[in-house]
């Protein structure tokens, strides 16, 4: 199984989003607020990254064996991504039970971070799509 150019760039810029932001996020806890800091602080960027890991592959896949499904593979994993996201809020919130309204914000503000990145970058992939059709349509029409 090969790895795409969409899949490799997604990644890459992924894993980027979620270091700085989760180095960012961690210097503002230990700085500015270190009462507010939590063990569980690190769990927050790897779980929005291999979310989308599982996200690019699920796409990848969809986009060579069904393209014009792509529309409903993205709102899916919109929803996919809430449900598993209200799950783990419910069982941090009722099982560890320390630093409950600390976590919350913190995971609220990565899973805001990572519904932008994500719109802007199938946005963008979107329209360098439709740049492809629309050059290809010239090419046939010559």
């Amino acid at each position: 199984m090969s790895i795409t150019i969409t899949k490799k760039r997604f990644l890459f810029w992924k894993a980027f989003v979620c270091l700085i932001c989760g180095v960012i996020g961690w210097v503002i806890l230990k700085v500015f607020f270190p009462d507010h800091y939590f063990a569980l602080y690190p769990c927050i960027p790897v779980f929005f990254f291999l979310f989308g890991v599982y996200y690019i592959t699920t796409f990848d896949q969809f986009r060579q064996y069904a393209p014009k499904k792509l529309l409903s593979v993205y709102l899916g994993m919109k929803f996919v991504k809430m449900v598993l996201s209200m799950m783990l809020l419910f069982v941090y919130i009722l099982v560890i039970k320390v630093h409950k309204s600390d976590f919350v914000i913190m995971f609220f503000l990565f899973y805001l971070m990572s519904i932008l990145f994500e719109t802007i970058f199938f946005c963008k992939y979107e329209q360098n799509l439709k740049k492809k059709m629309i050059e290809e349509r010239k090419n046939e029409n010559k």
